[in-house]
């Protein structure tokens, strides 16, 4: 078990919802989406770190990055967490230790991240200038009405059991696995005044109509560990 340390300055969960059955054809048959009043969850984790480490190691040596991950909401024969879909960060250190060194192959994309207060705007463009994530929004105390959450505490717990992300190997038919433990567990709501995700805009793969913006939370200032789970790799159907 490898177990990295370090701060969560922010972690932004921008949620859609999303017709189950084509969020079904979407994932590899070891899993299947979790819903939610009938709807399947997706959407992207964005988040930015300091003071990384490997678990034991002085906090002088630790690194900060931006990184994001399109992600489903699951459910597999290991129980429930989310399946990866794609990894994106601004170090190069993650793009050369992710799927050697450490669970999860990351992409190298630019981050522009601002943060001012309860303010924050973060775009995300790739190696060919394509936009990646755009969101701009502001915390505030309640989700939108719209929501397929009731409130604000069962999103939190919809996520907090949902710990565990599985990602595909390349060129192979395991899984790989990272859970996220913190010390403490708070999530403020967003109100979000833009928001793209590539990856659901996609009509390719999700038609017109199937997918809607749900909601968005924040995650601030946590102390947080990522702990690679070899033994959740072998999944069956």
């Amino acid at each position: 078990m490898k177990e990295v340390t370090g701060i969560i300055d922010h972690r932004i969960l921008l949620n859609f919802r999303v017709d189950p059955t084509i969020m079904k054809n979407n994932l590899p048959p070891e899993f299947t989406p979790q819903l939610v009043e009938g709807h399947a969850i997706g959407g992207i984790c964005q988040v930015s770190l300091s003071e990384m480490r490997a678990k034991g190691m002085p906090s002088l040596i630790g690194t900060g990055s931006h990184n994001a991950a399109h992600r489903i909401a699951v459910t597999s024969s290991q129980g429930e967490g989310v399946y990866v879909t794609r990894r994106d960060t601004d170090s190069w250190l993650n793009t050369f230790s992710g799927g050697r060194v450490f669970p999860g192959v990351y992409s190298k994309a630019e981050f522009d991240v601002k943060v001012s207060g309860d303010n924050y705007s973060v775009t995300i463009i790739d190696k060919d200038n394509k936009s990646l994530m755009a969101i701009k929004a502001t915390v505030v105390e309640d989700l939108p009405t719209e929501s397929v959450f009731k409130n604000t505490k069962e999103v939190s717990d919809f996520f907090r059991t949902g710990n565990i992300g599985w990602s595909s190997r390349k060129n192979s038919t395991q899984f790989d696995a990272i859970e996220l433990t913190t010390v403490e567990w708070n999530m403020e709501p967003l109100i979000v005044s833009e928001s793209f995700s590539a990856y659901f805009s996609d009509t390719s793969m999700f038609p017109k109509g199937s997918v809607e913006f749900d909601s968005a939370m924040i995650m601030r200032n946590l102390k947080h560990s990522w702990v690679s789970r070899d033994n959740l790799c072998e999944l069956c159907c």
